[in-house]
């Protein structure tokens, strides 16, 4: 079936309020709106209000909340509407939705997803394509995912439901127009594992979320230009499938790695050390990175230039080729 990546997510939590009755969703106009992005739509009219709850605009209160009900046998899932509001429920993320598991010593468990759509190239204003994703990876006791296609839309929302871990489940907003073939009863690949989308000996693209579509347009480029690129979809921040990447680069002794996030301070670093530490003999030329530039999320009109395209990456790859 061919469906919109906000559709699949969509039937996803449909299929998981369907499944389990304790499965309840809230969050900021997710009921009669459906969201700002309608990824809930119709679902407050089928499973009623008490199950998909419009909450106050107070994402500590909605957390809070959503953490209260995960430690009384419910599993909450949170939108947060955009990615810049997810700071004001920062403290409660960090401080006690990671922390309990370790702290109860293993008796207590906290069943919930953070919805958070994220990343840019929508046109919108200030706090609004914000790309958070290293702060939550770097926290211990959080799962961070992101799937980049409607059929790991479907698949992974679903499997981070039904994890008895808090889960960090970034939705790349451009992406919530994007068709593709969705077989639903198909079998789900594990959460945590990254997959290989396009195989290739030449040099490897690692991307996440937004931006491996310009990955495999890069790859589909360079194709024509006589180089061939393997592209990696993490689809999991953390963990990070590192054996995947790992035997990718053994293949072709080359690593790009790109996310929308600036890239001081972004996953790309942490890959790249643990790709050289475990790479390093079969590695050609230095592991490169391309990012989101060192600066505060640029004005609508400048937003092309900031965000990693296909021409970015392939110069990129030019540089590695090069070495």
């Amino acid at each position: 079936m061919i469906t919109t990546f906000a559709t699949a997510l969509n039937a996803g939590l449909r299929r998981a309020m369907d499944d389990d009755p304790k499965v309840v969703l809230m969050g900021e106009d997710i009921g009669r709106l459906g969201g700002v992005f309608r990824v809930t739509d119709t679902l407050q009219k089928d499973f009623g209000n008490h199950r998909v709850i419009d909450t106050p605009l107070a994402e500590s209160g909605i957390v809070g909340t959503a953490f209260g009900m995960a430690l009384r046998g419910y599993r909450p899932v949170c939108e947060i509407q955009f990615d810049g509001f997810v700071y004001p429920a920062f403290d409660q993320i960090v401080s006690h939705v990671a922390k309990i598991h370790y702290r109860t010593r293993g008796k207590v468990v906290a069943p919930m997803t953070i919805r958070v759509p994220f990343g840019g190239g929508i046109g919108s204003v200030e706090h609004h394509s914000e790309s958070p994703e290293a702060y939550f990876a770097h926290t211990a006791g959080l799962r961070v995912v992101t799937p980049s296609n409607p059929a790991d839309a479907y698949f992974m929302i679903r499997q981070a439901i039904a994890l008895d871990d808090p889960v960090i489940f970034f939705e790349p907003k451009r992406r919530y127009w994007d068709k593709a073939e969705v077989d639903f009863d198909a079998e789900a690949m594990p959460l945590d594992r990254a997959r290989v989308c396009v195989s290739g000996t030449d040099a490897t693209l690692v991307a996440y979320g937004g931006t491996v579509a310009p990955a495999i347009t890069a790859a589909k480029i360079a194709a024509e230009e006589g180089h061939s690129l393997e592209v990696v979809d993490l689809r999991s921040l953390s963990p990070i499938d590192f054996d995947t990447i790992a035997a990718s680069v053994a293949k072709t002794g080359r690593l790009i790695v790109t996310h929308e996030a600036p890239v001081f301070g972004g996953l790309g670093a942490e890959i790249a050390a643990r790709i050289t530490e475990r790479c390093f003999y079969y590695l050609e030329a230095p592991v490169l990175r391309v990012g989101g530039f060192d600066i505060p999320y640029p004005p609508a009109k400048l937003e092309k230039h900031h965000l990693p395209d296909p021409d970015r990456i392939l110069a990129a790859v030019d540089r590695a080729l090069a070495a």
